[in-house]
């Protein structure tokens, strides 16, 4: 969709161009864009670490996130952008501790079986809030 909309030049300079952000010293956070996108958040973490489209090809791949730029992306960066880095975005004491847990560990499988990952439980406020089944 991107393409044919702003043209490979726009596209190139300015889509999602998540690197070129970061080497800039922005804080880039990352979501979903629900009702327009699927809410699982591991489509999108495979496409910052991938760049893959769904014909397989890659997105402009120098943009390219690592996985813990983009596990940052999700955590630590959106709490900066809701100005709550004080009391999320870590895992640490005095902090809420809100975690999804994955079936598969998405930091270290190969590429190819980040989709295949399903989210086990998230807890929130100290509770299981959802459990797969």
């Amino acid at each position: 969709m991107v393409l044919p909309r702003l043209g490979e030049k726009r596209a190139r300079e300015g889509a999602y161009v998540w690197q070129s952000l970061m080497k800039s010293g922005a804080h880039v956070s990352q979501g979903t864009d629900a009702p327009v996108e699927d809410v699982n958040p591991i489509e999108n973490f495979y496409a910052a670490v991938t760049r893959r489209m769904k014909d397989g090809k890659e997105f402009y791949p120098e943009q390219k996130m690592s996985r813990m730029e983009a596990l940052r992306s999700y955590t630590t960066e959106n709490a900066y952008a809701a100005f709550e880095e004080n009391i999320k975005g870590q895992l640490k004491v005095g902090m809420l501790g809100d975690v999804t847990v994955f079936s598969k560990d998405i930091m270290t499988i190969p590429d190819d079986e980040i989709l295949k990952a399903d989210v086990d439980y998230t807890i929130i406020g100290g509770k299981v809030a959802y459990q797969r089944r």
